[in-house]
């Protein structure tokens, strides 16, 4: 990856994002000041980020559906749809 070659053999799709963070490397006094560009990069390279977002989203769209299914059959067995707390 880190040659800019990609599969098909055009530039990869992480190679800018490898270029930054290479160059910060080289020239930076203290590797943690390069830290947002290597996220950056290992981000494009495994998409950790995203995929921990589309469980939240996924979770919670799960999460209103089965609130949505308990409403509904309280409602259809004439309870009310909150339950009173003690």
């Amino acid at each position: 990856m880190a040659s800019g070659w990609g599969i098909n053999g055009n530039k990869g799709r992480c190679y800018d994002f490898w270029l930054d963070f290479s160059s910060c490397m080289s020239r930076c006094r203290q590797p943690s000041d390069c830290v947002l560009l290597r996220e950056d990069y290992l981000e494009c390279l495994h998409h950790s980020k995203e995929f921990q977002r589309r469980n939240r989203i996924y979770k919670e769209e799960q999460r209103q559906i089965r609130a949505a299914a308990r409403k509904a059959k309280e409602e259809a067995e004439g309870a009310p749809a909150v339950a009173a707390h003690h």
